[in-house]
């Protein structure tokens, strides 16, 4: 029995160590080939980038809105009862269009008698020039007579006087009809504005009377808005002015279409205290289109966020954050040197520079993730 217990750990004893002599040598080999990876440090393939000088541009959204160049009250220039109302509330109408009429019975009537005045001044002024004339022709005869015994000097004298008298009644005829003509053209001028025509075209928005209404001078008869030349209106921060001078082009949308072009046309020198901002004007390019355009309808601009200066930037994937820091590893003599660096706002993709980097260096954008300062790189063929 206890024979059995020996040659049994014997043999026991015997197959582990063969096991341990099988497996060994692999683990061995494993190992030294391990060793042998760690040991062949090849450059680290990196994309690169060049820092560049470029026009900065940057540009901030702003609400605007759509706002109609001409719009406002037509009124009416004549006292009288309306006779007839031609429009209604959202009709279009061109410049000249009748929107409504002032009844124009008594106003007929006066230029009649205006006319009539006119008439009556033309008469007394003939009548007057006749008498002038004759006077002037009994003058001459008296002086015909001078040098005859039937001269009377006292006749003459009184003759000299009579034709200035009927000259004087000649002039006050002729500023009498120059009065009733004036009467008269204020008369028609009157009979005309019983009809209140459109000032320009546009839609009327809003009716402020009624057949049968008695209106005076001044009051309103339709509100209109012109639609087809509108302008865009924002509130600009005061600190984005700087950049918004006249002519200066702008992009906006409205509704989420497609980008389109605009000028500024004037930045209204006033500041709202509350907000900080500045009334800005911009007309759209000619070629801009609206599809159902309304006073007030909200516009998207990008403006610029500063006036166009020239500025350093760097791609933004050459950035790393360390330590709480911005760095950026710079590509030199075919090694990865990291350097802190100060940057300003965003230029699209790129961010401006104040400090730490200069035009013309190259640094690493792609694979600058797992770089050590120093350590060796090779750069891509292409450059981004």
């Amino acid at each position: 029995m206890a024979l059995r217990s020996i040659l049994k750990a014997l043999v026991i004893g015997t197959l582990s160590f063969g096991l341990i002599g099988f497996v060994t040598p692999s683990f061995a080999q494993s190992k030294s080939d391990n060793t042998s990876d760690n040991t062949d440090d090849e450059p680290a393939r990196v994309g690169i980038d060049a820092v560049i000088t470029e026009r900065a541009h940057q540009t901030v959204p702003v609400i605007g809105r759509l706002v109609a160049s001409r719009s406002g009250v037509v009124s009416v220039q004549i006292q009288g009862v309306v006779e007839e109302v031609a429009v209604r509330i959202g009709d279009r109408v061109r410049a000249g269009d009748v929107m409504a009429r002032i009844s124009p019975n008594s106003l007929m009537w006066s230029l009649r008698l205006r006319a009539a005045e006119v008439e009556s001044a033309k008469a007394s002024l003939t009548n007057a020039k006749t008498q002038a004339s004759l006077r002037s022709q009994e003058l001459k005869r008296l002086e015909d007579l001078k040098k005859s015994a039937a001269f009377s000097a006292a006749r003459y004298e009184d003759s000299q006087k009579e034709l200035a008298k009927a000259e004087s009644d000649a002039a006050k005829a002729s500023a009498e009809l120059s009065r009733a003509t004036a009467n008269l053209n204020l008369a028609q001028i009157d009979l005309d504005n019983t009809v209140i025509t459109a000032p320009y075209g546009g839609v009327v928005s809003a009716l402020h009377t009624e057949i049968g209404t008695y209106l005076n001078t001044g009051q309103p008869v339709v509100t209109l808005v012109d639609d087809t030349n509108m302008e865009i209106e924002a509130d600009v921060p005061a600190n984005r002015t700087g950049g918004l001078t006249p002519g200066t082009a702008v992009q906006f949308s409205t509704g989420g279409a497609q980008m389109q072009s605009a000028t500024v046309r004037a930045v209204v020198p006033n500041e709202n205290p509350l907000t900080r901002t500045r009334t800005v004007r911009f007309v759209p390019d000619p070629n801009a289109t609206f599809e159902d355009a309304a006073a007030n309808q909200t516009v998207s601009l990008h403006i610029p966020a500063s006036p166009v200066r020239d500025v350093v930037t760097v791609h933004k994937d050459a950035v790393v954050n360390k330590g709480g820091n911005r760095m950026v590893f710079v590509a030199k003599d075919s090694k990865a040197m990291i350097r802190k660096v100060r940057l300003g706002e965003a230029v699209g993709t790129r961010f401006i520079v104040l400090d730490g980097l200069m035009p013309g260096e190259i640094v690493i954008i792609r694979g600058n993730e797992r770089l050590t300062p120093g350590q060796d790189i090779q750069p891509n063929d292409k450059q981004g």
